[in-house]
């Protein structure tokens, strides 16, 4: 039995130890904002915040991030962080095919909670991981300079 906080829910779950975490939320919860992408944590489709810090989903066991904050790209926008991401990337017009998205905004709003004010290589390390197969970077860089400068 797994005792897990999911943006700001408790959930008593009958799952393996080992299932990952994004079969938990998708399958099991009923999340489906957060995205399978590659399943080998190369992609960022699959990013949450455990405990405020960016993690790729599809690779982490649920039996380790029992008693940890997991937040999933249903309640980024809960924060004042989050929601003005989420502004930014309406405002830029980020999204195109859209599947990466979520994973982008999950790790554009661990990187500004941890640096408010990051420069491009503070964005480079934050945001490496997340590809885009649209090519959006340079409004994903643009829409994480909003949010720094506001």
């Amino acid at each position: 039995m797994n005792l897990l906080s999911v943006n700001g829910e408790q959930h008593q779950l009958d799952v393996p130890d080992d299932m990952p975490l994004l079969w938990v939320l998708r399958d099991v919860l009923g999340l489906t904002g957060t995205k399978f992408g590659c399943g080998i944590a190369q992609c960022g489709a699959c990013t949450v915040h455990l405990d405020g810090q960016a993690v790729r989903s599809c690779v982490l066991p649920v039996g380790a991030v029992a008693g940890k904050a997991i937040t999933t790209i249903e309640a980024v926008g809960q924060s004042a962080v989050g929601a003005k991401v989420q502004q930014a990337w309406l405002e830029h017009e980020v999204v195109q095919c859209g599947y990466c998205q979520s994973g982008q905004i999950m790790s554009a709003t661990a990187l500004l909670q941890q640096n408010p004010t990051p420069d491009d290589a503070a964005i480079d390390s934050g945001m490496a991981g997340n590809i885009c197969r649209c090519g959006t970077y340079t409004r994903i860089r643009a829409a994480i300079k909003d949010v720094s400068q506001a």
